[in-house]
Formats: C-alpha cells, structure tokens, sequence
C-alpha cells in the first residue's frame, strides 16, 4: 500500500458523525498524514472542508457514492484505509466493503448491525482474507469498550497466570443522546426481518457472529435480557441493572474476536452485558422500565416496519438521519464501563474503560478516529478478513485510545 495517494480516506464526511470525525482528525492525524475526505456531494464536502479551517485546507475531496460500485472501487484503489460513517449499513454500505476487499485496503465503520456484519463475512469474508484487507466492524462506542475490555482482561489473566476466562458481565454507565441515524438503523434491521424472518435468528443466537459455531464453549443460555440486583454481579456495585441496548450487539463482537483469536478466553467463557439504572430508591422502577421500555420499543417497531402505512408513521416521529446531540450535549455526555471477571482460578478482576464526551459521538469520533490511524500506521497482526477491534488492533489500539484520555485499566477485583 507504500504507493496509494492517501493513508485514510473518511467516506461519509458531510454527515454528523462524520463531521466529528473530521474535527478529531485534525487534531490526532501524525504531520504529514495523507487524509481525504469523500462523500456523494463534492459541494457539501467543499463546505466541510471550509469549516474544519486551515489544517484541512489541502485534504482531497472524492466524490464516491454508495449506488456508484465503480466509484467506490476506485477509491477504495487510492487509499491505504476507508473510514466509513454511512448507515444504515444494511442499506448502503455493502458495496464499500466489497471495493475494500477486492482492493487489499483496510476499512473501520461504527455498524451495530448484527445483520450486516454477518453478511459481510459470508459475501467477503474470503475475498478480505485472501487480497489482506482488514475490514473492522463496530469500531465506536459499539464495540470498542466491550471488545477492548474483554480482551485486556484476557491479557491479564494470562500474565497473571489465572486461568481461563469463565463468566464475565460488563455494566455500562453513560450519559448520552441519540441520533437520528442511530435510530435509523434499528429500523433497517427491523424491516430486514420483517422481509425475511429466517434473519431474526442472526439477532437473537448469541454466536451468530462465530467464525465457527462448532468450537464454542457449550455454556448453556445466554441472554442479554436482563433485571436483577447490580451485587449479584459485584459487591461493590449498588442498585439495579437492567437491559442494555448494545449489548445484543457487542456481546456478538466479543465472542467472534474470543474465535478468531483461536479461543484462547477460555472453554467456558461466558459473556453478557447489561446497564446500571441507578443506585436510588426508584432504581428498580426505572431498571424495570428499562427492560420492558425495551421489548415493547423493538415489538412496535418490529410490527410497524412489516407495513408501508407503519413505516410512513415511523418516518414522522423518529429524528431524522443526520441530526444528533447539541455541542453542549456532547461535551458534557460521558461514559464507564466496569467489566467484571471471573476465572478459573477463582481470581477476579475488574476493567474499567471510561471516557468524556458523549458516547456514541464525541467518543465515538475518537474512537473511529484513532482505529482509522491505527490501521494506517501501527504494526498489526497478519490476520485479515472480517474482523473485529480486539483481533484487528487489540494492543495497539488499547494504548492509542490511553494517549487519547480514555481510561483503560485492569485491577484484581
């Protein structure tokens, strides 16, 4: 790749996470970084380049569009890495990953789309392995903190020499908002189901995402459905822990990147992740609330997304894709997550991820920002194809996300 015009090229830059991610490039890129930006509208892309001011006066524009293969092929052919903010990915973003994996050039996203990245790695899985591209799912808040955690928790053991991983429960604390194009997403996997049911079971099987459903551990049920006391998980923690929303989602990164590391987290390495609802008085009301807030949320939209008329009165009351949290919000968001594990020692340890900013965007524009340097600079494993953070970039990446102010420790419990 020595030879290719750019290091990173961020498809999706006039959209609002990929604005964040633009801003945070200015400040993160290395001297000399080779960085474009691309995007449907070479006039959008003209005025984000005006704003982010004279830093990114030089960066390249590239007119690219997700319905354009030959497009996306030949930018995919100018760079080293493509960073992509453009979801739905369900809906748009198949094309790019297959001009990344014709071309041998690595690729970040920020999908939480179980149904995508299962696609991906049956349509070009192979094809990544074989030209050595590196294409990394789920590189922001979904699933950065999970996969990170658990794999230093895993490096930890093993220094320690504690045994195996055996159960291990992630408790996510956060202030945040939402997007619209968050949103939208949720709703391309529920009108993806509802125009093929058999795909509910890619949402619902906890190794969905497996680079070999034979070789997991037999464990017995795993859910992510959660409600319960937060000291059956540790003593140290206080009130309840409900649902958490991602967690259906990160818990499927984890576990692939448990298998396409060789499974070295152990044979009865069990999984799950859930959110705290407070330590207060009403916290059970409010963990209650959560969880069943969520169920009926995904039965609604679920059953208006089979119908045109449910759809259309979808579109009137969800955010619109493209809008997001204020500035204000954003800086004063922020993010913990404690992951506790258990080994088969009897050892227990804790790893605490942490970060400002709102997590699904300013950190999440961190976090995409420096997976993207990441993949153009550090020295990484062999390993390609379909991957995930912790098997893509596991140590480098945990000690760029350190130089950032993120949080990344592991302690005896």
């Amino acid at each position: 790749m020595a030879a290719r015009e750019f290091d990173i090229a961020l498809f999706g830059a006039t959209g609002f996470v990929g604005k964040l991610t633009a801003q945070y490039l200015i400040e993160a890129a290395p001297a000399g970084a080779r960085i474009a930006l691309a995007g449907r509208s070479l006039e959008k892309l003209f005025a984000v380049r005006a704003e982010l001011g004279p830093r990114a006066a030089d960066w390249p524009l590239v007119q690219a569009d997700s319905t354009d293969q030959a497009s996306l092929d030949a930018l995919a052919a100018r760079t080293k890495v493509v960073v992509s903010t453009v979801g739905p990915y369900l809906r748009y973003g198949y094309p790019l990953v297959q001009a990344c994996a014709e071309n041998g050039t690595h690729y970040a996203d920020l999908t939480g789309e179980p149904l995508f990245v299962r696609e991906c790695i049956d349509r070009f899985g192979e094809q990544a392995a074989a030209s050595g591209a590196k294409i990394v799912n789920s590189c922001g808040y979904d699933s950065i903190p999970s996969d990170l955690s658990v794999y230093q928790l895993y490096k930890r053991s093993v220094a320690d020499n504690t045994g195996e991983l055996t159960d291990v429960t992630l408790v996510a604390f956060l202030k945040g908002g939402m997007s619209g194009g968050t949103i939208d997403s949720g709703r391309a996997m529920m009108e993806a189901i509802a125009e093929a049911p058999a795909k509910a079971s890619v949402m619902s099987h906890p190794y969905s995402l497996s680079p070999d459903k034979t070789m997991e551990p037999d464990v017995g049920r795993q859910s992510d459905q959660a409600l319960s006391r937060a000291s059956e998980i540790d003593p140290s923690l206080h009130g309840w822990v409900a649902t958490f929303i991602m967690g259906a989602h990160n818990s499927k990164i984890v576990r692939r990147s448990n298998g396409l590391l060789g499974w070295p987290y152990g044979k009865n390495f069990r999984y799950r992740e859930v959110m705290s609802a407070g330590s207060s008085a009403t916290s059970p009301l409010i963990a209650a609330g959560i969880a069943g807030g969520l169920v009926a949320t995904m039965a609604t939209g679920a059953l208006l997304s089979r119908v045109a008329l449910g759809r259309k009165l979808l579109d009137r009351i969800v955010p619109a894709p493209g809008t997001g949290p204020s500035e204000q919000a954003r800086r004063s968001g922020w993010f913990t997550m404690r992951t506790f594990a258990h080994t088969t020692s009897g050892a227990k340890y804790e790893c605490k991820f942490a970060g400002q900013g709102d997590p699904g965007y300013q950190a999440t524009a961190v976090m995409l920002g420096q997976s993207g340097l990441c993949l153009a600079f550090d020295e990484l494993p062999e390993l390609a194809g379909i991957l995930t953070p912790a098997s893509a970039m596991g140590d480098a990446l945990t000690e760029r996300l350190r130089a950032a102010d993120m949080t990344i420790e592991v302690t005896p419990a």
